[in-house]
């Protein structure tokens, strides 16, 4: 581990309080994959970007196997203001034209992809961009909306997800970045929802691991407090009984999906917090939602 890895740990290292905390968390996983939503204020914020660096980079160096998923939305929408481009939304799902497709494209796979990969090699790391379409990592259908009006032109979802070319970088100390585009049956290019890429990473993977940095603390309930565990049964209760709003919902329902399919365990962390990922992931108290199988 490098010097600069070694100081900016020292902070979760506190907050663990000993080293021997986080040692069975690190044994318990090692070999293991973790899939990483990563996103809002986190992903803008250049102070919190080398920190969520320097976290992913520890977990490859004590063994686990980091897959980083990463969205865009406000950079996709400054370069469409910038190119006079507009927007249109449905259920909150962007409309993508042909036109609107070749700019997200180039935001997700070009600009962003490239930040964050140099910023984890920044960091120490060893770093690949994929997009979805290398590969052929995410084949993609469109993504029609239940009583949505309107087409919502080339937004997609995962139909197939080839995993070999993530498995091929488990046994390197490469930690692969993916911009969440995918090939469509006739090579057309589908936007997809970076939330839902990760969850379909992760359960083609069979993943120790889905984890969701979001702008918020995780799942709060009625009274807007923190609920820090829950199961699948108790994740259903609160989307019927409408516990749960807005962005959530589709992130809860993205989480239930990852579980049914092998994934052992789905965390909603608050990027916003420096080093909430170790934080949730080696010591016994945590910072976000754990959502574990089980009724």
């Amino acid at each position: 581990m490098t010097t600069k890895n070694i100081s900016e740990t020292k902070h979760w290292l506190r907050a663990a309080q000993t080293i021997s905390e986080a040692l069975p968390y690190m044994r318990r996983f090692s070999g293991r994959t973790f899939v990483i939503k990563y996103g809002g204020h986190a992903m803008g914020d250049a102070g919190l970007a080398e920190k969520f660096a320097n976290d992913v980079v520890l977990l490859k160096q004590v063994g686990i196997n980091p897959v980083v998923v990463h969205g865009g939305g406000p950079q996709i929408a400054k370069m469409l203001e910038r190119l006079s481009i507009e927007s249109s939304f449905v259920d909150g799902l962007r409309v993508t034209d042909e036109a609107a497709i070749e700019v997200v494209e180039m935001v997700l796979s070009g600009t962003i992809n490239k930040e964050i990969v140099s910023t984890i090699n920044a960091a120490g790391g060893t770093a690949v961009g994929l997009s979805g379409k290398d590969g052929k990592l995410l084949e993609a259908r469109r993504l029609t909306e239940p009583g949505s009006e309107g087409d919502l032109g080339f937004v997609g979802e995962p139909s197939k997800v080839n995993i070999s070319v993530l498995q091929s970088f488990e046994k390197s100390h490469i930690i692969p970045v993916v911009a969440p585009i995918g090939a469509g049956p006739d090579g057309e290019t589908f936007n997809i929802n970076a939330d839902t890429a990760a969850g379909a990473i992760a359960s083609a993977m069979s993943a120790a691991k889905l984890i969701m940095l979001t702008d918020v603390a995780g799942v709060l309930d009625a009274d807007g407090e923190l609920i820090s565990s829950l199961n699948v049964a108790q994740t259903r209760e609160l989307l019927e009984g409408g516990a749960v709003k807005g962005g959530m919902i589709p992130k809860l329902k993205t989480c239930l999906q990852a579980l049914q399919n092998e994934t052992d365990a789905a965390h909603i962390l608050d990027g916003r917090i420096p080093h909430s990922l170790l934080l949730e992931i080696f010591t016994a108290h945590g910072t976000g939602t754990m959502i574990v199988p089980g009724d």
